[in-house]
C-alpha cells in the first residue's frame, strides 16, 4: 500500500506480452527481474523492458528486491513454483488454475496463510467492465432475484492453431480445466459460490492432428474429455448449466446468460475484460445494451495483480486463492460427477468479491479526453 509492488516473473511463454503492456501502465506494480528455463527468452524480456533484469529462476526467487512473483509456468508447474516461492516469503499470483488439482492447491493457500504472504491468481478478467457491468445490473435488482445462468464455450480444439497443443488433451486439461475458470470465476463473482455439482463428459476422439507450426500434421493423443457439461447449484438456489466442449464446431449461444423473475442479462466473454451487457426487462419489446457502470475501463491481464497490491493486508484480493480454489474444486468435482454418475457436495465456499467501481487510469482518462476534444 503506498508504494508500487515490485514484481517478478517466472515464465516467458507467449502469455508475457499481455502481461507487460499493461505493467507498462500500471504505477501499482514495478517489474524488477525475469526468468525462464529457456535463459534466451528471458534475456529478451529483459531487452525490450527497461530496468528489468534477466536472471535464473534461484536467483529471481532469492532476490531481495522481488515481493511478488508472477508464475507463468505451465499448469503442472503452478503448484511447485509457488511453494517455492512462498518459501521464500514472496506473495505469489498465477495464472489459472491456481494449481493441477485442488489438493496442490490448498498445499499452496496453507503455505501462504503461514508465511503471512498473499495469493493471487487469474482470471481478473472479472474485474473489466463487462462482468462488473453484469455484476452491478444484478446488484442493483435489474432482472430481480436470480434463477439460472447458462455458460457455454465451444470450440473444435485448440490444435488447429496451437503448435504445442499437448497438455490440453493431457491430464489437467480439457475444455473444463482450460476455459472453465473464466466461466466458473464469473458465475460465482455474478451469482456467489456453489454448494454441489453434477456433470458429465465424453470425448470423441483418441487423437488429434496439430494444424500449424513446425510439428504440422503430428498427431496427439487425446487421454482426457473433450466435451464436458454440468449444472452448478449455488448457494443463492440459483442453478447454472456449463456447456465446454473441444468436440463441437460453434455456437449460437451466448458466452454467458443470466435469467431472473424480471429480466434476463446477455454477459459479454469472460475470457475478455469488456464487452456490451444486454439487458431484456419483463414486458419490454426487445434486448437494451446496457451503458458500461462497473469496472476497470480498457484493463486487461495483470489488473487483479495490481488491484491485489491496492488490497489491506490481511484482506482477500479480488482476484485472490480463495476464489480460484472454489473455482477449481467446482470444476474438478464437475468432472468426478461426470466420472461416478451422482451429485458431489463442494466442500469450499468464497465470499463473492466486492464489485469494482467503475475506474479509468489516469493516462487513459488523459487519452479518452484528447480523443473527445479532437
Amino acid at each position: 500500500m503506498g508504494k508500487p509492488l515490485k514484481v517478478g516473473i517466472i515464465g516467458c511463454g507467449a502469455i508475457i506480452a499481455q502481461y507487460l503492456a499493461n505493467f507498462r501502465k500500471l504505477g501499482q506494480i514495478d517489474l524488477v527481474a525475469v526468468a525462464d528455463l529457456d535463459p534466451a527468452r528471458a534475456q529478451a524480456v529483459a531487452d525490450a523492458y527497461e530496468g528489468v533484469r534477466a536472471i535464473s529462476v534461484e536467483e529471481l526467487l532469492a532476490a531481495d528486491d522481488v515481493e511478488l512473483v508472477l508464475n507463468l509456468t505451465i499448469p503442472a508447474a503452478h503448484a511447485e513454483v509457488a511453494l517455492k516461492a512462498i518459501a521464500a516469503g514472496k506473495s505469489v499470483y498465477g495464472e489459472k488454475p491456481l494449481a493441477a488439482t485442488t489438493a496442490e492447491a490448498r498445499q499452496v493457500l496453507d503455505a501462504a496463510r503461514e508465511a503471512g504472504v498473499a495469493v493471487g491468481c487469474a482470471p481478473d478478467t472479472v474485474l473489466g467492465t463487462g462482468i462488473q457491468t453484469a455484476r452491478k445490473a444484478i446488484d442493483d435488482g435489474l432482472i430481480g432475484a436470480p434463477i439460472s445462468a447458462s455458460a457455454t464455450m465451444v470450440t473444435p480444439g485448440h490444435e488447429r492453431w496451437h503448435p504445442n497443443p499437448d497438455f490440453y488433451y493431457q491430464p489437467g486439461g480439457g475444455p473444463l480445466l482450460d476455459m472453465g475458470p473464466y466461466y466458473v470465476t464469473a458465475l460465482v463473482t455474478l451469482l456467489g459460490p456453489v454448494v454441489s455439482v453434477i456433470g458429465a463428459a465424453s470425448h470423441t476422439r483418441n487423437e488429434r492432428t496439430i494444424g500449424s507450426g513446425p510439428r504440422l500434421g503430428e498427431k496427439v493423443p487425446v487421454a482426457i474429455d473433450s466435451h464436458v457439461t454440468g449444472v452448478l447449484v449455488h448457494a443463492s438456489g440459483a442453478l447454472s448449466t456449463l456447456f465446454m466442449s473441444f468436440d463441437a464446431v460453434k455456437s449460437k449461444s451466448p458466452n454467458i446468460e443470466i435469467h431472473g423473475e424480471r429480466g434476463s442479462l446477455v454477459v459479454p466473454d469472460p475470457n475478455y475484460f469488456d464487452g456490451d451487457v444486454q439487458l431484456f426487462s419483463l414486458g419490454a419489446e426487445d434486448w437494451e445494451t446496457l451503458p458500461v457502470s462497473a469496472g476497470y475501463v480498457d484493463s486487461g491481464r495483470g489488473f487483479g495483480i495490481a488491484d491485489l497490491a491496492s488490497t489491506p493486508a490481511g484482506a482477500e484480493p479480488r482476484a485472490g486463492g480463495a476464489m480460484a480454489y472454489h473455482a477449481l474444486e467446482v470444476m474438478e468435482s464437475v468432472l468426478e460427477s461426470a466420472h461416478c454418475g451422482a451429485a458431489v457436495a463442494i466442500r469450499s465456499t468464497v465470499e463473492r468479491p466486492a464489485g469494482v467501481e467503475l475506474t479509468v487510469l489516469a493516462e487513459d482518462l488523459d487519452r479518452l479526453q484528447t480523443q473527445e476534444a479532437v
